[in-house]
Formats: structure tokens, C-alpha cells, sequence
């Protein structure tokens, strides 16, 4: 399993399975088999309303909780220091779990302006012991800079979208000049990258699919990814990324794809609560 370590020591794999709009009521089941097949960093949130569902199939897939890495994240509508440390605990009951590894800012919200209150909050969750790594998602350079300015504690990581038609290049350099590592989301462009010529060369020549080679793309790169998936074959082909590597040269064929596309929302502006 390909690891990377985090600027605190903790050691996160980077090939993990994302919940994001899968219904509660198919999250369990999901989890349990994305843990048969071998994944072991599972990736949730509050705002996706399956916290509890990823705990569930972590109870219950019989291995030691040390074996397992589970990501969650704090909702817009639960912004500031005190709401933050309740959203925690309340994320804890709802997982089921004494501990999350890693906890994320989900969205900097700039318009409530309490993103900094917020990261204080983690930062006491995390020196209290109570989580093994925090961070941040769709922080752009101007809240990490906030933070640096602000805060005590350099962020683990920061999620943000990233594919090879939206790659926020000035925004990953920054992050990796601070040692923060960065999470792909969305790492298949919502499957709309996977339909060009260059990649479907690159697949022709390792007989792979495009998405084993976007995915492949990302982890020489040094990404975390998260792909989700409720199908079967779907969530064992995007784990099944061994027996191949890509050269220098089709990973920067692959990295000449970059065409400014963001396919979700911007952080400057993006303020939805996330109600439950």
C-alpha cells in the first residue's frame, strides 16, 4: 500500500475510498467492501450524512482500528470555536469511533468569516489528543496564508479538487513548500477527463483502463486520491493501481492537460450551511 507521511509523523495511505453523495442507507455495505478489497483510508464528512454508515462497516470489517485511516470533516453551519469542538464530539457519536485520524476544515466559507476560530478548535482537538491529524479542504492561498499568520499549527493536509483538467498548480506549490500534502478529490474529473485521446493512449499501452491511469497519475505525483464508487468492480479497479508505472513522459503528457476546468465550487464564495 503506497503511504505518504504527514508533516506530524502520522503516515495516511494514499489510495482511499470517498462517500461523498452516497445515501446512508448504501454507505455500510460500500465501506465494507472497499475494506475486503484492501482500502484502508475511508473519506467522510458531516455534510454527507453518512458518518454513520463509514463507522459502521469499520466496526465491523474485524480488523484493528489502527489498521484503518478515517477522514471527516467539519460543515460550513458548524463554523467557530465552540460549535467546532461540538460538531467534533457529535461526529465521534455519530461514527461511532473514540477518534477520527484526520479532521478538515470541509470549506473555508470566507463570507461567515470564522474559518480561523474554526482551525483554533481543531488545533485544541489535536494537541488534547483527540484526533491524530487536522487540516483543511479547499483552502486557497489566502486562507493558508491566514492561518499561517493566525494559527499555531501548520495544516496536515489540504483537500482540494484536482484532476487532470483542473490541477490549481500555484496552490499545490504552495502546499508543498509548507509541507502540507495534498488530497485529490473529484480525482477523475467526475469522469469527463477520462474520455481524451492522451489518456486513452497511456491505457492502451499498460492495457489498463483511463481511470487506473489517472488515478496511477496522481499517486506518482504524491496525491492523495478518493475515489468513490458504489459499484463493485468499479471500487476494486480504482484500488487495483499496482503492476504498472507511468514515465516521466506520460506523466507530463498527462500534466499538459490542465485547462483551468473547476467542476465543483469556488472556495471564495461557496457558503452553503451543508444542513443535515
Amino acid at each position: 500500500m503506497d503511504e505518504i507521511t504527514l508533516n506530524n509523523g502520522v503516515r495516511i495511505p494514499q489510495r482511499g475510498f470517498g462517500v461523498f453523495q452516497v445515501p446512508l442507507e448504501d454507505t455500510q455495505a460500500a465501506v465494507e467492501k472497499a475494506i475486503e478489497i484492501g482500502y484502508r483510508h475511508i473519506d467522510t464528512a458531516a455534510a454527507y450524512n453518512n458518518e454513520a454508515g463509514v463507522g459502521a462497516a469499520v466496526r465491523a470489517g474485524g480488523l484493528p482500528r489502527e489498521e484503518l485511516f478515517v477522514t471527516t470533516k467539519l460543515r460550513n453551519g458548524e463554523h467557530g470555536y465552540e460549535s467546532a469542538l461540538t460538531a467534533y464530539d457529535e461526529t465521534l457519536q455519530r461514527l461511532g469511533l473514540e477518534y477520527a485520524d484526520l479532521y478538515l476544515v470541509h470549506w473555508p466559507n470566507p463570507t461567515a468569516d470564522r474559518y480561523v476560530d474554526s482551525w483554533r478548535a481543531l488545533e485544541r482537538i489535536y494537541t488534547d489528543g483527540r484526533v491524530r491529524a487536522i487540516g483543511v479542504s479547499n483552502f486557497l492561498p489566502e486562507h493558508l496564508d491566514r492561518l499561517a499568520k493566525e494559527g499555531e499549527i501548520v495544516p496536515a493536509v489540504n483537500q482540494i479538487e484536482l484532476h487532470p483538467s483542473y490541477q490549481q498548480h500555484d496552490l499545490t506549490e504552495l502546499c508543498r513548500e509548507h509541507s502540507i500534502a495534498i488530497t485529490a478529490y473529484s480525482p477523475l474529473g467526475q469522469g469527463g477527463d477520462l474520455d481524451h485521446p492522451v489518456l486513452a493512449s497511456i491505457a492502451g499501452d499498460h492495457q489498463v483502463s483511463p481511470a487506473q491511469v489517472v488515478l496511477r497519475w496522481h499517486l506518482q505525483r504524491g496525491h492523495v486520491v478518493i475515489p468513490k464508487s458504489v459499484n463493485p468492480e468499479r471500487i476494486r479497479a480504482n484500488f487495483d493501481l499496482d503492476g504498472f508505472a507511468l514515465t516521466d513522459d506520460q506523466l507530463a503528457s498527462i500534466t499538459a492537460l490542465d485547462s483551468g476546468n473547476r467542476l465543483g465550487s469556488d472556495p471564495r464564495t461557496m457558503a452553503i450551511s451543508q444542513i443535515r
